[in-house]
């Protein structure tokens, strides 16, 4: 018998940290407690015997001395095999650390005949802190004062720390739980939604652009739409039609297609309908029935169909071309009234000798300290309009120094607008660019391009007047290009020698905030200050420059960021010891034959000024408003300068209506001046 119970112990031993149900009859042998008023509800060995204080504690856990107990244990387990079997142990056979607990409270004296009591290793089960295995006794012993008072008595420590890691474990399950629900609902969610775009027809009748006015009622041209696929599909039997000589089925269909294009006239939707549309529809109706009873054959009606789409698409094409034609036409054409503003000008100036007039406060052109503008131009207008908002947002304005360039036909008009309407403290130089002597054909590459006679044929014979040439062509065919104006701004250390810094802006932009403090950005060793305009892949230097040609691809990164002219602060020190201009020749002269870049002076500033720009804030320039109608109108009210590139000027009838007021704030004195002097 002591033989199977030390294997029983060693076995027990071996378990993993468990509980072990055991029903077991015991005597306490000559066991006195004195002071105590219960025998406690569990049995543990726990290192050294508590005193009797420690016993009157409900909380406290009844110790044994070996000599005081004599405890015979049946314990019921399941062996490898899985086959149950029981066994005698004694109590004193057992290590100190094995945990005795009694559900039952009693007086000593009671305890007598078999109880079932749990037997646990709490050395193990701290150390692993594995969850209880309840036990079961009969059901008179489950009441719930009962219960209470097991848990009172058989705290200890390490059961304690046992419970506080448990219900530790609890809290992070739970909001484990709590999370994996809450994606799970989303996914769910996610998923419907996936199920019920899949689900939905997205062609909606009737529904031509989302911007449309009656948006809210999805069917509300289903009429107008219906009446011109009847349109589309009578021109296609009316074709087969007499194709085969039916003349009578062909005149019918012709009929009624004419019929329906009345109807409808220039209606965009169903209650702009004639009120006869939905007869002249039934009646269409009827006419195709007839038709495709007589004439379908579904091979014959899609080859028809597709030459139908394909000389729609031509049409579209054409289309195009003509109102980028006629876009790039009106953008050249001058209004009348600036047209006759700069002739009025010009006969006030010499009617009245303003020619003989010298320029006031000479000794302000050439001092460094101050901050001075470059404008080219050949607009009066415009050139007003930049230097009123300039003045009028500046901080000191008598600091500010404007140097105009126009050429010899706009300069008495020039001169005499800022003798007339000369700002307020600010000063202003106009010069005519024939006055440079400098700038000859024997140093200037664009000079020099201009008396090729190849050039000239370009640029100045079979010159396009219609569409037979193409828009593209009278895009790039635009002398403009060749404008020493234009190309003047690749000159400034000679135009303006004793300067150190320069601020270079066209004349197509709006000033709105003071610019002074670009005078003090350090630009890192760099000649030009510039906001870049790449975004994503757009506007970067393969949108300029021609890298299928060695000389650019070897030379220049094609993914590099573009940047804009029109804002540009110029370190001409830098530029000088760099010596920009010699670069800008270089290039020039290579590309006569325009295979490098095709037109303009952005591509030759983003090649003279590689590696050698340094980017501005992009609230210093923001750019579009002179093609771009979608821009956002925060960043344009935030802008310290606007720009109207591209051919929808704010002062031609093609501007964008919602940018106009931005530059009409600062010229409409000059509009109201305009239309007074044609009257």
């Amino acid at each position: 018998m002591e033989a199977a119970s030390r294997n029983l112990l060693s076995f027990i031993s071996m378990l993993p940290t468990c509980f072990i149900l055991v029903i077991f009859s015991f005597t306490i042998v000559d066991a006195e407690i004195s002071n105590s008023k219960t025998i406690g509800r569990g049995l543990k060995a726990y290192g050294q015997l508590p005193d009797r204080k420690e016993l009157a504690t409900p909380s406290s856990a009844l110790f044994f001395d070996d000599n005081e107990k004599d405890i015979d244990i049946i314990a019921t387990y399941s062996d490898a095999s899985g086959t149950i079997r029981t066994s005698r142990v004694k109590m004193k056979d057992l290590s100190a650390s094995w945990v005795l607990e009694n559900p039952i409270s009693g007086e000593p004296g009671k305890q007598k005949g078999s109880q079932v009591f749990k037997l646990k290793d709490s050395y193990q089960a701290s150390r692993r802190s594995e969850e209880n295995v309840e036990h079961f006794i009969d059901d008179h012993h489950w009441q719930e004062d009962e219960i209470q008072n097991r848990r009172k008595a058989s705290w200890s420590p390490v059961k304690f720390k046992r419970q506080m890691l448990r219900q530790k474990r609890w809290d992070l399950r739970t909001v484990d739980l709590i999370r994996q629900n809450k994606e799970a609902d989303k996914q769910m969610e996610a998923t419907s939604a996936i199920e019920d775009l899949k689900n939905m027809d997205p062609v909606v009748n009737g529904k031509y652009s989302i911007w449309r006015r009656d948006f809210e009622n999805p069917n509300s041209d289903s009429t107008l739409k219906l009446m011109r696929d009847q349109i589309i599909m009578a021109k296609a039997y009316a074709n087969i039609a007499k194709s085969r000589n039916q003349i009578d089925l062909y005149s019918s269909l012709l009929r009624h297609v004419g019929d329906s294009l009345r109807v409808i006239g220039d209606a965009n939707s169903d209650s702009e309908l004639h009120p006869s549309s939905l007869d002249q529809a039934k009646a269409m109706g009827r006419a195709l029935s007839f038709a495709k009873d007589r004439l379908y054959d579904c091979h014959i009606v899609a080859r028809k169909l597709r030459a139908m789409l394909q000389s729609a698409e031509d049409n579209v094409d054409s289309l195009k071309k003509r109102s980028a034609f006629l876009i790039q036409l009106a953008a050249k054409t001058v209004p009348k009234p600036l047209h006759c503003l700069p002739l009025q000008l010009a006969a006030d100036y010499y009617f009245h000798g303003y020619q003989s007039k010298k320029d006031l406060n000479i000794e302000k052109l050439e001092d460094p300290s101050l901050y001075h503008y470059a404008i080219f131009s050949d607009n009066v207008l415009a050139t007003s309009v930049v230097v009123n908002s300039t003045v009028l947002h500046a901080n000191e304005p008598e600091k500010h120094v404007f140097h105009i360039v126009t050429d010899k036909l706009n300069f008495a008009a020039m001169r005499m607008w800022f003798i007339l309407n000369a700002p307020e403290k600010a000063t202003v130089q106009v010069e005519n660019i024939d006055d440079f002597k400098w700038l000859n054909s024997s140093y200037c590459s664009v000079l020099r391009q201009l008396e090729s006679a190849r050039v000239k044929e370009y640029y100045f014979k079979n010159h396009p007047s219609s569409l037979s040439v193409g828009s593209d062509n009278l895009k790039y065919r635009n002398p403009k290009y060749l404008s020493m104006l234009n190309h003047l701004r690749f000159y400034l250390p000679e135009v303006y020698p004793k300067l150190h810094k320069i601020l270079f802006l066209d004349d197509d932009i709006v000033v709105q905030k003071d610019l002074t403090p670009l005078w003090d950005v350090d630009l890192n060793g760099m000649v030009n200050g510039a906001v870049e305009t790449c975004k994503g892949s757009f506007h970067r230097f393969d949108k300029y420059l021609n890298f299928s040609n060695p000389k650019i691809s070897e030379n220049f990164d094609s993914n590099a960021c573009g940047w804009a002219f029109g804002m540009n602060i110029f370190d001409l020190k830098e530029w000088r010891n760099r010596n920009i201009t010699q670069i800008y020749h270089y290039w020039q002269d290579r590309n006569e034959d325009r295979t490098l870049w095709k037109l303009g002076t952005l591509p030759p500033g983003l090649i003279t000024f590689y590696n050698l720009t340094y980017p501005l804030d992009r609230k210093w320039h923001v750019l579009g408003l002179g093609y771009d109608p979608a821009l956002n109108q925060t960043e344009i009210v935030n802008a310290a300068v606007v720009h109207y590139n591209g051919n929808y000027k704010p002062w031609l009838d093609l501007a964008v209506a919602k940018y106009k007021s931005y530059w009409s704030k600062y010229g409409i004195s000059s509009h109201i001046g305009v239309e007074t002097n044609i009257s």
